[in-house]
């Protein structure tokens, strides 16, 4: 292959020659950068799965008597203290439909310790599973919502 220099000089041309072939192989960098791609994009839909709600919005929520709140961390904890109207998962979970409004797209939010624990999906599965399309997830937690200065039931 020959290239031209963009110049008016014959004295520019040169030759240009590859010395080493290209070797395409499996672990071709395009198919690492797509794999990767392609975990991040699963990643983030499995992190939507449940939609954050705030403190804020949940506490109106309750003032306003549309929403069912699901406390995850068990009895000894909800027996401590809890987000307002909360039911115990441990103690209801067997029997939630019989604590869930009958409206399907009702609001419904589970919630466990605080950011870090996962706890919550039971719950939300479950009623997912139940057929309820409006569930969301309080990732503050019962820790956040003390941290908040916010009322606990007891």
């Amino acid at each position: 292959m020959r290239l031209k220099a963009v110049h008016d000089s014959p004295l520019l041309e040169e030759s240009v020659q590859l010395t080493k072939p290209i070797k395409l192989t499996n672990e071709h960098p395009m198919k690492k950068l797509l794999a990767l791609a392609l975990s991040l994009i699963a990643a983030s839909a499995m992190a939507a799965e449940y939609p954050d709600i705030s403190i804020s919005d949940l506490k109106t929520a309750i003032a306003e008597k549309k929403v069912t709140v699901i406390d995850v961390n068990g009895s000894d904890s909800f027996t401590a203290g809890r987000v307002p109207t909360a039911v115990d998962f441990e103690a209801k979970g067997g029997e939630l439909e019989k604590v869930l409004p009958a409206d399907k797209n009702a609001l419904v939010v589970a919630y466990c310790g605080g950011p870090s624990c996962n706890a919550y999906k039971a719950a939300a599965k479950k009623a997912t599973a139940l057929g309820y399309t409006n569930v969301k997830h309080l990732s503050a937690g019962i820790s956040g919502w003390k941290k908040a200065g916010e009322t606990l039931e007891k």
